[in-house]
Formats: C-alpha cells, structure tokens, sequence
C-alpha cells in the first residue's frame, strides 16, 4: 500500500510537470486548427496521433521550462511548491522527463502524421525553452509579447496535420493566440507582482508599473478582438476561402466586447479582484472562441 501511494505521488508530480492545463488549451487550439483546416473532422487516426503528439509537445517543453526555473520557482510563493523547487523531483530527472516527450512528440508526428507538424511541434518546443525561457524572460519586460509566439505553435501543428502545409488562414489562428498571451498573462502578473518582483523576472507590472500595465492590457484586448474579426474580411472578398462564417464572427463579437469591458473595467477599478476575473475570463474567452469555430464548421 506504501509502495502504490508512493507511485501515485511520483506520477502525480510528473503529470505537474508538464502544467496539464495549460496543455490541454493549447491541444484544444490544435484540434480546432485541424478542423477548420479540413473543413470536416480529420481521420480518426491522424486526430488521435496528433493530439498524442501535441501532449508530448507541450508538456515536455513545459517540463524543460520547470527545470530551467527552478531557483526562479524557489524564489515566489505561487511555484515554490512545484516538484522541482520543493526537491520532490530531483532536477536531472525532470529534464530527461522533459526532453523525452518532446523526442516522442516528434517521432508520433513524423511518422503517424506528417514530417512538417513534427518540425513545428519541435520547433514551438525550442521557441519556449530557449526564446522564452532563456533568452527573454529574465531579461526584458516584452518576454511576454514576444514570447506568446510560443503558445500559438500549437495550430500550426494542427493546420499542417490536417492538410500537410501552411496557409494564410492559419497564421489568422496564430495571430489569435499570440494576441490573447499578454492580456492573459499581464492579468495575471498584476496578481502575483510581489512574487515577480522578488524574483526579479521583469514582468510588465515590475517593470513599467501596474497603470501601465492594465492600459497595455486593453491596448492589446482591442488588437485581439480585430484579429479575431479577420475571417470576416474573407467573406467580402470574391473568390477568397471561406475560414469561418457568421455563428462565428458572432460569437467571436460578443466575447470579444466582454474582454474590452473587463479591460476597461481594470482601468477603472484597479484591483486584485477585477484582474482575477479578467485573467480567468481570458482562459474562457480562448476556449470558447475556438469552441465556436468547431461550432462554425462541423454544425453550421
């Protein structure tokens, strides 16, 4: 009984590692690229391997990344309780771990799916670990908006996996995603400023300062609500592919004046509880959009 308990804490520890939430957003945004790129539910299979792939992916560059961080983990109340920094992972293991899935990941796609999905699934590893997490991160306040490329790889690997290349309308997705990062991640940064600050990471917030941060924050709202909208120009343009149509643009309106109101709303009401309910509106706000593009096209 000691033994199994023992397993079921490691195996927990391990699953931490590769921050599942995060991963299953970002899977979600792969599954939706795919759909859209086909216009239809991809092959059981390639749906499968690529979701598969896209775990492996993510969760083993978010396992790198916990490596790297570590004495920066140590350092904030919010992550010194993360296996690493609370020495109940030793730190080689998790980089193995971590460096494990991403060669996995990339032999699933290569081999069950296509060679172009592996190379950007690997890719999108490299440009969180090493653009992000080294390069950016400790040393300048744009980490974030520069660093949100990261998180947008994902449909990338998903449009190449439904139609083996790159289009146009999947660097509309990209652009989505790389838009939604610093409202979302700035939210949460106000939260947990004392804890970026002791670490010295030069978050927006210790860096230029709460006010200005929650003005970037809107700012950076209102370009992702027009970005969003783009497939809507495609409608007007003869001869152009359809991406997505009206239940979409809908959709994609109403949600997106929501965040510019809680934006708005953080401006005015400069408080820890207004930027919770934005940062946790913001994880919503992703899923549904992209909830609403499987909507547009598999129900409409």
């Amino acid at each position: 009984m000691i033994r199994a308990l023992r397993f079921d804490d490691i195996s927990r520890d391990y699953i931490a590692l590769t921050k599942p939430k995060i991963v299953l957003l970002l899977v979600f945004t792969c599954v939706t690229s795919m759909i859209v790129a086909a216009d239809a539910f991809p092959p059981v299979d390639i749906f499968a391997f690529t979701i598969l792939g896209g775990l492996l992916s993510a969760g083993g560059s978010s396992a790198i990344n916990q490596y790297l961080d570590r004495e920066l983990d140590a350092k904030m109340a919010r992550t010194a309780r993360r296996p690493i920094p609370s020495g109940r992972i030793p730190a080689r293991n998790a980089l193995i771990f971590g460096w494990a899935l991403v060669a996995w990941s990339v032999f699933v796609l290569g081999v069950f799916v296509n060679w172009l999905a592996a190379g950007l699934a690997l890719a999108g590893a490299l440009y969180y670990v090493v653009i992000y997490t080294i390069v950016l991160k400790r040393n300048t306040v744009v980490n974030i908006l520069i660093g949100g490329g990261a998180g947008a790889f994902p449909v990338l690997v998903g449009w190449a996996a439904a139609t083996g290349a790159i289009e146009l309308q999947a660097f509309i997705l990209f652009a989505i995603v790389f838009y939604w990062t610093p409202p979302h991640s700035w939210a949460l940064a106000i939260l947990v400023n004392k804890d970026y600050a002791a670490a010295e990471i030069p978050m927006m917030p210790v860096a230029r300062g709460e006010s200005m941060t929650r003005f970037q924050i809107l700012l950076y709202a209102i370009q992702l609500v027009i970005i969003s909208l783009t497939p809507g120009f495609l409608l007007l343009l003869p001869q152009a592919p359809i991406m997505l149509d009206r239940f979409y643009l809908l959709s994609a309106a109403w949600l997106g004046l929501l965040l510019i109101w809680l934006a708005i709303k953080l401006i005015r009401q400069a408080d820890k509880a207004t930027a919770r309910i934005l940062y946790k509106y913001s994880s919503l706000y992703l899923a549904l959009l992209f909830l609403a593009m499987i909507i547009d096209r598999l129900l409409l």
